[in-house]
């Protein structure tokens, strides 16, 4: 199994540099597990709504340019489907008995994403409707699908 996280912009704290190592190194024991970084679009601080969807689009392409044509995409936003951390591991659990063995995770910019990301997109989910900062939401992302597979094991981990 391949499962990627797609993210627009660079990581820079080191304190969550570290637990994402942390997970990182645990999930290899259930698959190949990588975070691609896209660069983001530097804009001014206001921008007219004609200048927001530019910057969706530019980030979107360089998303899109990452992603496989047998990937099942979730895109995470706040308007998506919120999961219990059961639900994700049991949908990734059936993704992969179907032969979905190629998952991408994809978190967007500050801006959101582009149409093309959205219509792209397989399944949105939401952590919440309150707003996490993109870097937090990386290792909170990691360990979610560290969980799903403690969950699919039997493990006390998830307890």
């Amino acid at each position: 199994m391949n499962i990627k996280i797609i993210v627009v912009g660079k990581l820079k704290e080191k304190y969550l540099k570290q637990g994402i190592a942390e997970y990182s190194k645990r999930l290899s024991k259930f698959c190949k597990f990588q975070i691609i970084e896209v660069s983001d679009e530097k804009a001014p601080e206001s921008l007219s709504d004609a200048q927001m969807n530019e910057v969706k689009v530019k980030e979107g392409e360089r998303i899109l340019g990452k992603i496989k044509d047998r990937d099942y995409v979730f895109t995470l936003e706040i308007k998506g489907k919120g999961r219990s951390s059961e639900e994700l591991s049991a949908e990734m659990a059936k993704l992969t008995t179907y032969g979905n063995s190629d998952i991408t995770f994809v978190i967007g910019g500050s801006l959101g994403f582009s149409d093309a990301v959205m219509k792209r997109s397989n399944s949105a989910i939401s952590f919440g409707r309150f707003t996490l900062p993109h870097q937090l939401m990386r290792l909170v992302l990691t360990e979610q699908i560290y969980r799903s597979f403690m969950i699919q094991a039997g493990s006390p981990y998830h307890k």
